[in-house]
């Protein structure tokens, strides 16, 4: 009777899973009509293209070029910061419409991709620490490190000639952390687009320029192949449209003119402090994703962890796999398939609310399976036998004699577990999660303080780790006592 309710509660959660694929496939749907509002991808850490100001409005060339196309077509749409990477495989995905964010015209994504016409013209150069006077030119770097940007230009053009000058190459995710590998003497040097790094040099950020500009591949705004033809076509009217008028002209003067608007530079106190609310705010969505996320995952935990103990081999076998599927899978790789890979597959959207909570309660799950497994094993056999020579029916004597004891072992473990959860929120930065990690990358981005805003991220982390385990030690000692 037992392993049929189980049974039962296992179909019942596949048919609300396949439901949930057909309500978001109808959401795709919905989402075609006319006058939709376009979903564009980003990646706000690539100033002066794309990045957040203080008051947490996106600005930069490419967000400000985005603006004013809209405008002159009549449409509307959505700005979705996820960093370069995840906004390229967002699109591959159709999570997104179409992405801005400095994206370079090559071959190879012309594969996959269609583009609007070149809105800016770029090329590769070399920067290097600002007090660094000994590596002028490529021939310095032989021996050395180099840091790029996957994804970018950079990075293909230091691939293509890391053996030709004998440096190693360093790939980071993001400019800052690139940028701070150079400046802390890491990497020798780095490349990147040259108004980036020009840009990052009129804003004092620790490094020059030392080469001419590459000949590169220029800008264009993307969609997937063969969709999304009619925003590609408004897109591409506006953007001769702003030409025309000067419009365009006026917004990259903005940014890389001789007159360019410079960013303030905010001492350290006032830093932290006009810096907080955002970092609170991200706060509130690691917290908010770690209870949601542990809440489904003692669910889950719970209905495969009574499997495992039980009776039915079947049932034992399908939680075994559980477990060694969501436990053996990198957390970083699950959420890559769940939020990119699953729905490019079945050809749906799923919301990165969903894909997060998902992500955490299955890896959480896995481990909170084995938690409860071994409290339930690690009491003795003998109380079991001892209730059922009594009379006490099997699942009676589960939950009134084994389940309270084990739950007093398993504390501990369980308090261990939302810590371990809490942190792995930070690793969900990279589909585009704004929590407390993702929101000290933005800043960093437009600030470039790193040492200040990550002392500030780690310090708010041990705070709220030790309230946390406080309170669980506190409980942990009055259940024990009760």
């Amino acid at each position: 009777m037992k392993n049929n309710r189980i049974t039962l509660l296992i179909l019942t959660m596949v048919l609300l899973l396949v439901s949930g694929f057909t309500g978001w496939t109808g959401s795709v749907q919905a989402q075609s009509d006319p006058g939709k509002t376009y979903v564009i991808g980003t990646d706000i850490t690539f100033a002066p293209f794309e990045f957040q100001e203080i008051n947490g409005d996106f600005v930069g060339i490419d967000m400000d070029l985005m603006a004013a196309i809209a405008k002159d077509q009549n449409f509307k749409y959505e700005i979705k910061a996820l960093g370069f990477n995840a906004a390229v495989q967002a699109l591959e995905s159709n999570q997104v419409d179409g992405v801005i964010a400095g994206m370079s015209i090559t071959d190879e994504r012309k594969t996959k991709f269609d583009f609007s016409d070149m809105y800016f013209e770029s090329g590769v150069v070399m920067g290097v620490k600002a007090s660094n006077d000994t590596i002028k030119s490529y021939e310095d770097l032989r021996g050395k490190k180099v840091a790029v940007k996957t994804g970018t230009e950079g990075y293909r053009f230091a691939e293509a000639n890391a053996s030709k000058y004998g440096f190693t190459i360093v790939p980071f995710d993001d400019s800052a952390q690139m940028y701070d590998d150079v400046k802390t003497g890491n990497s020798a040097a780095c490349f990147d687009d040259f108004p980036v790094l020009k840009y990052g040099e009129n804003q004092k950020n620790g490094l020059k320029v030392v080469t001419e500009p590459e000949k590169g591949a220029p800008y264009g705004f993307a969609v997937s192949k063969g969709k999304n033809q009619e925003l590609l076509q408004k897109f591409n009217a506006g953007l001769a449209n702003i030409k025309e008028s000067g419009e365009y002209k006026r917004i990259v003067d903005k940014y890389i003119g001789d007159n360019a608007d410079s960013v303030a530079q905010l001492g350290r106190m006032e830093l932290i402090y006009k810096s907080f609310p955002a970092l609170l705010k991200g706060l509130g969505n690691t917290l908010l994703y770690t209870i949601m996320s542990l809440f489904f995952a003692f669910i889950i935990g719970l209905i495969f962890a009574f499997m495992k103990v039980g009776r039915n081999r079947v049932l034992r076998g399908i939680a075994t796999v559980f477990v060694d599927i969501f436990r053996g899978i990198p957390l970083l790789v699950l959420a890559f398939f769940i939020y990119f890979g699953i729905p490019q597959a079945f050809g749906f959207t799923m919301p990165l609310f969903l894909a997060a909570i998902l992500t955490l309660s299955l890896n959480a799950g896995a481990y909170v399976t084995e938690i409860i497994r071994g409290g339930i094993q690690s009491i003795d056999r003998g109380q079991m036998e001892a209730a059922r020579s009594l009379g006490l029916p099997y699942r009676k004597a589960m939950m009134k004699i084994v389940i309270p004891q084990a739950v007093r072992v398993m504390i501990p473990s369980f308090i261990n577990q939302m810590v371990i959860t809490l942190k792995d929120t930070s690793i969900l930065s990279v589909i585009g999660l704004v929590e407390l990690t993702q929101s000290g990358k933005i800043i960093i981005a437009r600030t470039l303080s790193s040492f200040d805003i990550w002392l500030t991220v780690a310090v708010m982390y041990l705070i709220v780790i030790i309230a946390l385990t406080r309170l669980a030690d506190y409980l942990e000692v009055k259940i024990r006592r009760d």
